[in-house]
């Protein structure tokens, strides 16, 4: 099955550049990135902090059924532009990688679709490889349709209470 979420890793280069459509309006796409009760849905992990504006920092958090932390990602949000970009530091913590930097483009299709351009750099070529040999594609193909079905759901309860 093809992914609808595309990477692209040209060799040597040490960044990658993710792109993926939605069937969801501009808007709600952002809000996904920026509402931290809709983060928590569709990335399954627990929203620290999450300041939506520019030099406004973040941090996720994710925990087995036991408590105990497997997972810590927080960063700070270098620009903020609504509806249109969010250019942001990831730093996943205890972890061999080190700081990233994200450029996350969101784009209007048509009144009901768009479009997230992310271009990811990394330190070095080798870390950027390094990442490619996790389950990052699926991870995150997996994340970008939970992204579209939560607010597929919540547009329709939106759509519902206007009617």
């Amino acid at each position: 099955m093809e992914l609808k979420t595309k990477i692209n890793a040209e060799d040597g280069k040490q960044y990658l550049v993710i792109t993926r459509e939605f069937d969801l309006p501009l808007e709600l796409l952002f809000k996904a990135h920026i509402e931290p009760e809709i983060v928590e849905q569709w990335m399954g992990t627990k929203v620290l902090k999450l300041e939506g504006k520019k030099h406004g920092s973040w941090q996720f958090e994710t925990s087995d059924a036991k408590g105990n932390v497997v997972f810590r990602a927080n960063g700070v949000i270098h620009e903020f532009v609504p509806n249109q970009k969010i250019t942001r530091t990831f730093e996943m913590e205890n972890t061999p990688f080190p700081v990233q930097l994200e450029f996350l483009e969101f784009e209007q299709l048509t009144d009901a679709t768009s479009k997230i351009n992310m271009r990811i750099v990394y330190k070095s070529v080798e870390d950027r490889d390094q990442m490619l040999k996790l389950p990052f594609a699926q991870g995150l193909n997996m994340a970008h349709n939970r992204l579209e079905n939560t607010l597929r759901k919540l547009n329709n309860i939106h759509h519902d209470k206007a009617q």
